[in-house]
């Protein structure tokens, strides 16, 4: 399939239900056509993302498990992500491992071009997703959504931010945090211990719009009725 523009991708990506913002799918766009080769998403759900993706590279391999007992989860998931992926035309750009990353990593063999972490949400389950960049050659880059709005992501952020030794963080559009494949240096460090206070405000936004408070998370300069990503 040749590659679509984002605003094609795009328009058939928005009527899918998921949480990635028009802004991180244009950056998702532009990564994949920037990369080339394969690209690695852990995390598809309904395909939202895949379909932006897989309109720009031309081999998507998509991993998730499509547990039933998530928040999100249904016993269909899997049949709508599929149903998603032949309607909007990139399934033969799609491949699908449904299995847990960890487990679809163990047999992996080939470089990548590019990875989206959108996975499970608690810290060890994000930094086992990351381990997939091992497969990426240098100065190659990787994305994590909600890195910087979701409480678990955050922390193996922040592990990423003391720990790492192979990824320099970029910046954000929104949730969405871009590295790049390379020594990091204390700068690159500090950028992501900078997030901390807007991280800090995403929280505070979640609390009051549970609290029905979503005019006070308006003065938060929080104008959706749905969580910041």
């Amino acid at each position: 399939m040749p590659a679509r523009s984002f605003e094609e991708a795009w328009s058939l990506a928005s009527g899918i239900d998921g949480w990635l913002t028009e802004a991180q799918a244009r950056v998702l766009h532009e990564e994949a056509t920037r990369a080339g080769g394969t690209v690695v998403e852990i995390g598809s759900h309904l395909g939202r993302s895949t379909v932006v993706l897989g309109s720009a590279a031309a081999r998507v391999v998509a991993v998730d498990p499509f547990p039933v007992d998530w928040r999100y989860g249904a016993v269909d998931t899997a049949e709508r992500f599929r149903d998603n992926i032949a309607r909007t035309g990139v399934d033969d750009a799609v491949v699908l491992l449904r299995q847990p990353s960890a487990d679809a990593l163990a047999s992996w063999g080939e470089p990548l071009g590019l990875l989206y972490v959108d996975g499970k949400h608690d810290v060890a389950s994000c930094l086992r997703d990351l381990r997939w960049a091992a497969w990426l050659p240098g100065g190659a880059r990787f994305l994590v959504h909600d890195a910087f709005s979701s409480v678990g992501v955050t922390l193996a952020m922040l592990v990423l931010a003391a720990t790492g030794r192979s990824s320099r963080f970029l910046g954000r559009t929104g949730s969405l945090a871009l590295f790049e494949v390379g020594s990091p240096t204390p700068a690159d460090r500090a950028r992501i211990v900078a997030q901390l206070p807007w991280f800090a405000r995403n929280l505070a936004v979640k609390v009051l719009l549970r609290l029905r408070l979503a005019g006070v998370a308006r003065v938060l300069g929080h104008d959706d009725g749905a969580d910041p990503y």
